[in-house]
């Protein structure tokens, strides 16, 4: 289906485009199509996911590639653990699809409303020392070149190309189809709860790695840190999930209703925001359950916000949080969002956030209707001095000349680009800023 374009605007409102032309191809032969159309015109396309970016990497000057109905589960190698799914399927649709085979995604980010595709194309990642991002499962994928041709990249044809295009940035080509390596169906046990910040800034490396998943959200103006361990356990473990009513107070009221009259009443009187942070401290974040992986790593975000994240080091995580935490106070800034840190494995993906060293992520947010610059572009130098470098789908101001020189792989992946779309058919102004025109 085609249709003229209208305004097309991502999740956190800020990136919008209006499109020459949007089209939803059901079938990988309609991208195809699409795409030698477009290369025909001269003009760019691009494929789009959820939105849930928050940067401009998705947006569409030209032809928008809408794959929402390329969605589903292609087959299942039940024996070798691996599912190959359409490129538009979104990530809380795989739970029920890989259910039947008694399969389940290895590890997962906290929000899963996004396309598969979309997730692995910009970093996309959970917790986890011991886990690399969504990218890291990728061991096959089928994209449609600038050419309108597929490539098909797996274990036995272009082996050598899984780490470029497992996290391609949609500057290779259209994915189409993507082949995970999955794990037998587990549990969490999850342990959700407030403890000092001090303590566990002391042995912060020391709870990353002990744990199979943590993670802490610290208020600002507050001394706590809000802390998530999660346990694997064996898919026939007994489970205890939260009650109906109990998920639905800590998600849809608090989670949601107040945390929305909290944002809106910072807005309005941001003198109030160290009570209000002090508030959400004690009534948020205490409870403790089982239940299915997917139930426990995903949690529901309601209230639109925007987000800067950044990769550091392990081991300069710590003072990098403190020059944060210090800047806050300096600057006397009021801050209604948390801060979120979390841990990734080290990877061989090229342009993974985590490639060749093992990773701790510092992300801030900014509710959606205030302007976050300035809070942004400062915690961005803390964390450029520490060696950081910028999540693919949350707000930074980094471009092609410094992002070479944090990414060993850069100018390898550049060259691919060259050789796949020599053209830049599938450029945009996002791409040209991050790697070049």
């Amino acid at each position: 289906m085609t249709r003229p374009g209208g305004t097309w605007q991502n999740w956190g409102r800020s990136e919008r485009v209006r499109p020459q032309r949007v089209e939803f191809p059901p079938t990988i032969e309609a991208v195809q199509r699409a795409v030698t159309a477009a290369a025909g015109r001269g003009a760019p396309i691009k494929a789009v996911g959820a939105g849930h970016s928050f940067t401009g990497i998705a947006v569409a000057p030209g032809v928008l590639l809408e794959l929402r109905d390329l969605a589903g589960l292609v087959s299942v190698d039940v024996e070798r653990g691996r599912a190959t799914f359409f490129a538009g399927t979104r990530l809380h649709q795989v739970p029920a699809l890989l259910a039947p085979y008694g399969l389940a995604m290895e590890n997962l980010g906290d929000i899963d409303r996004q396309s598969i595709a979309g997730a692995i194309s910009t970093g996309t990642h959970g917790t986890g020392a011991r886990f690399g991002g969504l990218a890291t499962q990728v061991v096959g994928a089928t994209i449609v070149t600038a050419k309108g041709e597929l490539l098909r990249i797996h274990e036995d044809e272009n082996a050598d190309l899984v780490p470029a295009v497992a996290l391609g940035l949609g500057a290779l080509g259209i994915l189409v189809e993507v082949t995970l390596q999955c794990v037998p169906s587990f549990v969490l046990h999850a342990v959700e709860r407030p403890e000092p910040l001090e303590e566990v800034l002391a042995a912060l490396e020391e709870r990353a790695t002990a744990a199979d998943h943590f993670e802490f959200y610290w208020f600002p103006h507050t001394d706590r840190a809000m802390t998530k361990t999660n346990t694997r356990l064996p898919g026939n473990a007994p489970r205890h999930p939260l009650t109906p009513v109990g998920k639905w107070i800590d998600d849809a009221l608090v989670g949601t209703g107040l945390h929305q009259v909290a944002c809106s009443v910072a807005r309005a009187l941001p003198v109030t925001i160290p009570a209000i942070n002090r508030l959400s401290v004690r009534m948020w974040g205490d409870r403790e359950f089982t239940d299915a992986s997917a139930r426990v790593f995903a949690t529901a975000r309601a209230v639109r916000f925007r987000e800067m994240e950044y990769a550091l080091p392990v081991e300069n995580v710590r003072a990098a949080f403190d020059e944060l935490r210090a800047l806050v106070d300096e600057r006397r800034w009021r801050i209604s969002f948390p801060v979120e840190v979390r841990f990734a494995a080290a990877d061989p993906v090229w342009m993974s956030t985590a490639y060749g060293r093992a990773t701790g992520y510092i992300a801030v947010h900014r509710y959606w209707r205030d302007d976050p610059t300035e809070y942004f572009d400062a915690v961005e130098q803390i964390m450029l001095r520490h060696g950081g470098r910028p999540h693919w789908g949350k707000m930074h101001s980094l471009d092609a000349g410094v992002l070479r020189e944090r990414y060993p792989r850069f100018d390898d992946f550049l060259a691919l680009r060259d050789r796949l779309d020599p053209d830049r058919l599938l450029r945009n102004p996002y791409l040209d800023r991050v790697l070049g025109g």
